[in-house]
């Protein structure tokens, strides 16, 4: 199965509002009976989560963001930062060829935790491409540029991605992620506090979580999630970049299918 998306004349995705899948939809709920499952050590992770959050928010107050992709793993820290009560933003990117389920998170979150933080809510920051640069690229590459070469998808991740994230980070001086070691081989060797390629503080309080862990704080704590995963996709990105993955595929088979391995990172999360 694959997932396509047609972009306007923006170079915007314009995905109608179902799944772009094909084939009836996975039952809602899916991905947690498949995979919630705790680790004998769960409860110890989650506190170093929670206090490793709480740091980051002491050591830059009012100085630190959470980069949430809205996958599932950044759904569950930006959870932890609403029922903790912990004074960290809350960012994302708006690439414009998101689907419209990872789009309609960001509403999703904010009716969700109105209550969060006495009542003022979680109000999420979102950055979008510089919508000049989208239309000269789409023009002069095409809307499916990213499958000719690599250094044309990195291109697009650059526009879509790095450039709206360097205004997210402006005057910040720590950044919160939603990674885990699991997740793939370039990741394995990430700490939980690590420092970014600008010389900034990064924070990756989920890294030693398993994906049974991940599901089973969903199932205990209700969090909301894209429906997507459901449909085995466990590594959402841009609608083009993402498909769904088959029984025994890697974590993030699913993401740029068609380049090599050690290509895979689109360049938001450079090692140090």
């Amino acid at each position: 199965m694959s997932t396509s998306s047609s972009l306007d004349a923006s170079g915007m995705s314009s995905l109608g509002g179902v799944s772009s899948l094909g084939g009836a939809p996975a039952a809602a709920g899916a991905a947690i009976g498949l995979y919630a499952k705790a680790s004998p050590d769960f409860d110890a992770k989650l506190a170093d989560t929670i206090a490793l959050l709480k740091a980051a928010a002491a050591e830059h107050p009012g100085k630190v963001v959470q980069a949430t992709s809205l996958g599932v793993e950044d759904m569950i820290v930006t959870d932890l930062i609403a029922r903790h009560g912990i004074g960290i933003a809350v960012g994302t990117l708006e690439t414009g060829a998101l689907h419209t389920e990872t789009v309609a998170l960001i509403g999703t979150i904010e009716s969700h935790y109105a209550d969060a933080f006495a009542g003022q809510g979680v109000k999420v920051e979102v950055y979008k491409p510089a919508a000049e640069a989208v239309i000269a690229f789409v023009q002069k590459n095409g809307d499916k540029a990213m499958y000719e070469s690599i250094d044309l998808r990195k291109a697009c991740c650059g526009l879509r991605k790095l450039e709206p994230l360097a205004r997210m980070l402006e005057g910040r001086t720590a950044w919160i992620t939603g990674l885990r070691r699991e997740q793939s081989n370039n990741r394995g060797g990430m700490l939980a506090r690590e420092q970014d390629d600008k010389g900034r503080a990064k924070f990756n309080p989920m890294i030693e979580w398993s994906w049974g862990d991940v599901w089973h704080y969903v199932k205990a704590f209700n969090v909301p999630y894209n429906p997507l995963h459901d449909q085995f996709m466990p590594s959402i990105g841009c609608a083009p970049c993402t498909r769904a993955i088959a029984v025994g595929e890697d974590f993030r088979a699913g993401r740029w299918w068609w380049e090599d391995e050690r290509a895979k990172e689109c360049g938001l999360h450079v090692h140090k």
